[in-house]
């Protein structure tokens, strides 16, 4: 049985090569990998699809500002194991990500996909035509979706990355770590 739930820390091992496969090394190059380095997801808007312990689907929402600092959620990025797709997985994770981004009451969301496929969902491109990301991107796959009415409304300029930062690792703390682990293992070899 397929279950769409809120990702949990242990989940990071088994997301990372889903992500790995359905994009390839093309991921860490896209102008949406721009708005999410070194940033953590919105809060409550991280999902996961599995069956059973095996992690099958993927998608998130980051925080942005929309060019005219108006604040909005990204979409992405959204992925499905090869041997799980065309199951209605996708769509069903994407309806998840959009329902719980309007329960924490959120105005909009911006995702860069194909608008053959995310039109369903209520994405256009009606109100993203004076909006730039940073980097090389598709105008026609700029899309957005208001969640509360005019949300998008005079959004202009380049988007930006908002929200919480990752925490980045304190060098003397890694630098401790590793002389313990070495000692340990000194210590065990010697035994």
């Amino acid at each position: 049985m397929i279950q769409i739930r809120h990702e949990r820390l242990a989940d990071f091992d088994a997301r990372e090569p889903l992500l790995d496969a359905a994009f390839g090394d093309t991921r860490y190059r896209k102008s949406s990998e721009r708005l999410r380095e070194d940033r953590l997801p919105a809060d409550g808007l991280s999902f996961i699809a599995a069956e059973g312990r095996r992690v099958i689907g993927t998608a998130r929402l980051w925080n942005i500002a929309v060019g005219n600092g108006a604040d909005a959620l990204l979409l992405g990025p959204v992925a499905i194991a090869e041997d799980c797709r065309s199951q209605g997985l996708g769509g069903a994770m994407v309806r998840r990500a959009i329902q719980n981004a309007r329960k924490l009451g959120h105005g909009a969301i911006v995702l860069v996909g194909d608008p053959e496929y995310y039109s369903r969902f209520g994405f256009s491109g009606e109100k993203t035509g004076a909006l730039w990301m940073p980097g090389p991107f598709e105008r026609r796959r700029l899309l957005g979706r208001e969640l509360t009415a005019g949300a998008l409304d005079g959004a202009r300029g380049m988007i930006a990355p908002a929200g919480r930062m990752a925490p980045t690792p304190n060098l003397d703390e890694l630098v401790a770590q590793d002389a313990r682990a070495n000692s340990l293992r000194r210590v065990s070899r010697a035994a």
